[in-house]
């Protein structure tokens, strides 16, 4: 038998990660108690924990010869998390300059529209991962941005310890909720289940003009809110446990919001935003609200829908942001909401994976200048070009099949290891630059759903078995839900930029062993690549450590 690169890494200092599963279609939720290793009484327990707001990571202005941007540092680094009761967890954060320690998730990112930034990502981490042994390489994608291939965080572009890389954000797309996380090819999954990910707010007035919106000149503002919904297990000394059953899935049973097990934030009677990522690497949700109650969505993956659309539930896989708004004022004083968790088919549900946070409604008089303490906007933004585009006879239609193919998992029979062994030259697909497409998925792997996300590009969803797209996904996106045996198309316009970008399953072990490719725009085979995403820029020795 032989080893894939990422097996034989493993297999060279790999520490015990779990018991391993069997990668067997479920075709249905399988329920149990709990999966933890932890002693009697350790387990964390819903609503105990205060609920707490990302961090704000605050920027160095700068000028250089293209004019003014902003400079982040950060650090990839080892800390110690306090999730279980009376033990720390091992973790890995991306800490900013003078900190102590790190948190997790790190602190997020938020930049106003046209604001160039500048971001660099030093690895001091140590050689090897603190609980798993794996290495710890990084590559850092900030997930929703139209950068150059070399800054787009490509799965084999990696940053070793003792390197750094600096990465440039144009920040020209209009607002919506990114979300930057570690993608180093083969451990991807490790990284972010271990805390390399936070989020990346993109600002315009549109936004601003429609919904509570944060911003510097009110720092303390508390009512556009991100949450970052994950999901993990924990062997008995309370470090983490990783067992992603032959590489289908892993599925923990202590959901987390913002680092804390299913906390309890304080709300008042008025209209809050919700930036709701799927931050897990395997898990998808179904959130509704207990006691039943609408939810309005305002915005998808990749910013504003044309109009905001009433639910009261929607299903969210990995990568995938909502952001909804809940008007509090329909509740009384004194009464608690909960955020819940219907599932979906192909989960590993235990004893309180249905729970994910709690409100508690506050007696607290509202701000009543704040336009949106009490607005539910209808009209949002009708003009954006990915909605506004529409299939034509003649276009361009592609085909792409995510399978599973001997054990292994394949995109149109192909994996990552294939894209290596050509030297990086196969590809999927080869847009004209601008052309506009429609590709259309297809789930055939049995048992499995997959988040399908595509780097660069925004897409509109045409359909989903030939039915209309759900209500809460009629805005742009970038990550789709393909559930078993469903077929998506997509329509997309390939642009601005030319050069290389991948596509893969966001359920990351799928995507570290090995489902993952690559697509070329506006090149043609053996031209000049001057945006190569390895050559390029690569990272450098840190002499800043």
């Amino acid at each position: 038998m032989s080893l894939s690169r990422r097996d034989a890494l493993k297999l060279g200092g790999l520490a015990a990660m779990g018991a391993a599963g069997v990668a067997v279609p479920l075709n249905q939720t399988v329920s149990g108690s709990s999966v933890s290793q932890l002693p009697p009484g350790r387990l964390p327990q819903p609503y105990v924990a205060e609920f707490r707001a990302l961090d704000v990571l605050n920027p160095v202005p700068r000028v250089d010869t293209d004019g003014p941007f902003d400079f982040y540092d950060l650090t990839a680094r080892t800390t110690v998390g306090q999730i279980v009761p009376g033990l720390g967890t091992p973790l890995l954060s991306y800490v900013p300059p003078g900190a102590v320690s790190g948190v997790v998730p790190p602190p997020r990112i938020d930049v106003d529209q046209g604001t160039r930034v500048v971001l660099r990502m030093h690895d001091q981490l140590p050689g090897k991962h603190p609980t798993f042994g794996i290495p710890t390489n990084i590559s850092t994608h900030l997930h929703g941005s139209a950068s150059l291939p070399q800054y787009d965080g490509y799965a084999s572009d990696i940053t070793k310890p003792g390197q750094r890389k600096d990465y440039h954000y144009p920040n020209f797309q209009s607002a919506h909720t990114l979300w930057y996380h570690d993608h180093a090819v083969d451990f991807t999954a490790e990284n972010v289940y271990s805390g390399l990910a936070s989020q990346y707010h993109l600002h315009d007035e549109l936004e601003r003009s429609l919904l509570p919106t944060w911003s510097r000149t009110t720092p303390d503002y508390e009512f556009d809110v991100g949450l970052m919904v994950s999901d993990m297990m924990f062997q008995a000394d309370g470090s983490e446990l990783f067992d992603d059953r032959s590489h289908s899935g892993l599925w923990g049973d202590v959901i987390l919001v913002n680092g804390r097990p299913w906390p309890v934030m304080k709300v008042q009677r008025r209209v809050y935003r919700f930036r709701i990522l799927d931050a897990s690497i395997s898990r998808s949700y179904r959130f509704t609200l207990s006691p039943p109650a609408p939810v309005w969505v305002v915005a998808t993956d990749s910013g504003l829908v044309p109009r905001s659309q009433q639910v009261t539930q929607w299903r969210q896989a990995t990568a995938e942001r909502y952001e909804i708004l809940i008007d509090f004022a329909q509740f009384k004083a004194g009464q608690r909401v909960e955020l819940r968790n219907l599932s979906n088919p192909n989960n590993r549900d235990f004893t309180n994976t249905d729970k994910v946070m709690a409100f508690d409604v506050v007696d607290t008089t509202v701000d009543t200048s704040d336009p949106t303490a009490h607005r539910i906007p209808t009209v949002l933004n009708p003009d954006n070009e990915t909605m506004n585009l529409t299939a034509t006879p003649g276009m361009k239609v592609r085909n792409i099949r995510f399978e599973r193919d001997g054990g292994e998992w394949t995109l149109n029979g192909q994996t990552w290891q294939d894209v290596i062994n050509s030297g990086f030259k196969a590809v999927l697909a080869d847009p004209v630059l601008n052309a506009t497409e429609i590709w259309q998925i297809e789930n055939s792997s049995g048992g499995w759903f997959h988040p399908v996300h595509i780097h660069l590009i925004d897409f509109k969803i045409l359909n989903r078995n030939g039915k209309p797209p759900f209500a809460w996904e009629l805005g742009p996106k970038d990550t789709v839900y393909v559930g078993e045996g469903e077929t998506v198309q997509v329509i997309a316009k390939f642009g601005p930029h030319r050069g290389k970008y991948m596509i893969h399953c966001h359920n990351l072990p799928h995507e570290d062993h090995d489902m993952m490719h690559q697509f070329r725009v506006g090149l043609n085979p053996g031209d000049a690549d001057p945006n190569d995403p390895i050559t390029a820029d690569p990272p450098v020795p840190d002499t800043t450590a």
